[in-house]
């Protein structure tokens, strides 16, 4: 490398992102949640929201308290989660953002850690990235003989080939 580049540390990276997004990764996580308990229209009930991300609801409360506060929400303490437009817009993207993740994972074969890796991946990813990952996604609908192509030629490596087999096994 000629010039230094701009490498950061995986946390650096959030932290670069963060200054250009007022939600972090656990923000958009509730935030989507809601969106997917409400069809975007119902209010919510903490402890549904509590229960369906596994959180205790004195966690959820201080999240949606956050959420409200940044104008995602309206919330009064006892009451009902109702998302606001701003609210409904990010939800609708995000939830977008998460179907696309899972589709393309899908797409490739993965199984068993689908939504791990989806819910692991969605909040590091560049919006460039995201875009030439529904790209692909789109294009792949389009054309399934490149997928069932693909997955003839992941099969191939699993029976024998060491170009797939164990190349980046990191456990």
């Amino acid at each position: 490398m000629n010039k230094r580049q701009d490498f950061l540390t995986v946390r650096g990276y959030a932290l670069r992102n963060q200054t250009n997004h007022d939600l972090t990764p656990s923000m958009e996580d509730y935030l989507e949640m809601i969106f997917r308990l409400s069809a975007g229209k119902k209010p919510v009930r903490l402890n549904d929201l509590a229960l369906a991300l596994n959180v205790q609801p004195p966690s959820a409360t201080k999240m949606v308290q956050r959420l409200a506060e940044a104008k995602y929400l309206n919330y009064e303490r006892y009451g009902a989660i109702e998302l606001t437009v701003r609210g409904r817009d990010m939800g609708e993207k995000l939830l977008k953002r998460h179907q696309t993740l899972e589709d393309f994972f899908r797409l490739l074969g993965v199984k068993e850690n689908l939504l791990k890796d989806t819910e692991i991946i969605e909040h590091s990813l560049s919006q460039e990235a995201l875009d030439c990952i529904c790209l692909f996604v789109d294009f792949a609908k389009e054309k399934p003989d490149i997928i069932d192509s693909f997955r003839q030629f992941a099969a191939a490596g699993k029976t024998g080939k060491t170009h797939l087999v164990g190349r980046l096994n990191m456990d």
